[in-house]
């Protein structure tokens, strides 16, 4: 049977586009967890308590939150090329305003700017996913774009710490701005929303269940908030890697630095334990999801947490290095579940709004992990300001509450809808 070669054409364009956007993925999750390497650093420039850091931490996170659902929108609407190039813009600039800040309301500015910039990318991706590829490919598309992440993140540590130690924390946020301003300009250039805006074929499936017709984006946002399957994705999603962002991304570094004396670099060797899970354990999650199913993977992702936050909370201070480096990889794996939540989201939902569906869903890992830093760091502050404290045993005290935000996630998993429908008929495109 002869191949339309428009179809090949289609099929090949589609891996440069996603190399730009894999790529660009990078510095998402290095402007997302930068600060837990620098943030001493900022502090003591800055002259600020743990809960205004706290506040910078999180001012990435909540812009990122609130711009997923209009992200979904314009997603849907606009495009993910025009979107992604023309926010990525805002991202260069709000890099560049931090590393030049005098002071820290304008690097709050800043980072505001960075989380509403890369807020984009994500929910962009998982829409032009849909279109270039069939589901089962998707969820694994989706695996190793999340662990394109885990190169940012593993930048976003010893790497950094390096290169601050030698250009100091402002030039290379100044630096990583200039990098990000190139990729605005090539996903412009390079990207396209479907095939059909190159005069190919459309390459994505026809999902029987699912009804094509065009939908309203006030419709499409009833659909979403309405179905009850869509609140406990949302409500795991809020919860595990909300947790994982948390601790993974600002609360980390200082406790490994104040309870166990670890320089910088050291702290920066542990922390990349997340960049570790997302490189390996997003394909590896992706993988099983489309195995055993979504709810599983999850189910176990919660578990997992639930007993790593026993053994920080009961043994708080003097575990052995190895240790820590396994606990930190396990802590932040369900930050890595991206590519699973993000299917789940799209199964739920007819394509026409899978930009909506997965926006409104990657609400709820940054508005959690937002609220977790700045509760995180008022948590240190009070326990370690009572009379005769240490600072373990502040850290101590957001152990036992992020176990509390563990088991939550589990019954949120528990409740889940399975969306995995079976073995695909067909061709895997």
């Amino acid at each position: 049977m002869e191949v339309n070669p428009d179809i090949l054409k289609a099929k090949r364009y589609r891996y440069q586009i996603c190399l730009i956007i894999f790529l660009s993925y990078i510095l998402v999750f290095f402007h997302r967890l930068c600060p837990a390497v620098i943030a001493l650093d900022m502090q003591a420039d800055f002259e600020v308590s743990s809960t205004l850091l706290g506040v910078f931490g999180s001012a990435y996170f909540y812009p990122y939150a609130i711009m997923q659902l209009p992200t979904g929108l314009l997603a849907d609407s606009w495009g993910p090329r025009k979107t992604v190039s023309t926010f990525f813009l805002l991202a260069s600039g709000g890099s560049v305003l931090m590393g030049l800040a005098p002071n820290l309301g304008l690097a709050i500015i800043g980072r505001v700017m960075v989380g509403t910039g890369v807020a984009t990318l994500f929910v962009c991706n998982y829409k032009l996913l849909a279109e270039w590829f069939c589901p089962r490919r998707f969820v694994i598309m989706g695996g190793i774009f999340m662990a394109m992440g885990g190169v940012g993140a593993l930048s976003s540590s010893v790497p950094l710490a390096w290169l601050s130690n030698r250009l100091g924390w402002r030039m290379s946020l100044v630096a990583v701005g200039m990098v990000t301003l190139v990729m605005a300009v090539l996903v412009y250039a390079r990207v396209r929303n479907r095939p059909e805006e190159k005069g190919w074929p459309p390459l994505r499936p026809t999902s029987p269940g699912h009804s094509e017709t065009c939908i309203g984006l006030l419709e499409g946002l009833n659909q979403v908030a309405t179905a009850r399957r869509f609140w406990p994705i949302s409500i795991w999603s809020f919860f595990a890697p909300g947790l994982s962002f948390a601790l993974g991304g600002l609360w980390g570094g200082p406790y490994l630095i104040q309870v166990y004396g670890l320089s910088k670099t050291a702290a920066g060797g542990v922390l990349s334990m997340f960049a570790v899970a997302l490189i390996v354990g997003s394909p590896v999650l992706s993988a099983l999801a489309n195995r055993l199913g979504r709810k599983p993977v999850l189910m176990g992702c919660s578990l997992l947490l639930i007993t790593v936050c026993c053994i920080f909370f009961q043994w708080p201070s003097g575990l052995p290095l190895p240790l820590l480096y396994v606990l930190f990889f396990c802590l932040t794996l369900s930050g890595a579940t991206g590519a699973v939540a993000a299917a789940v989201s799209k199964e739920l939902f007819p394509l026409t709004i899978a930009g909506t569906a997965v926006g409104m869903v990657n609400l709820f890992p940054f508005f959690g992990g937002a609220l977790f830093q700045i509760a995180m760091g008022a948590i240190i502050s009070f326990g370690s300001a009572a009379e005769g404290a240490v600072p373990v045993d502040g850290y101590g005290m957001i152990f036992l509450f992020a176990l509390a935000g563990a088991l939550s996630s589990l019954v949120a998993a528990l409740l889940l809808t399975e969306t995995l429908q079976g073995p695909e008929k067909g061709v895997i495109r």
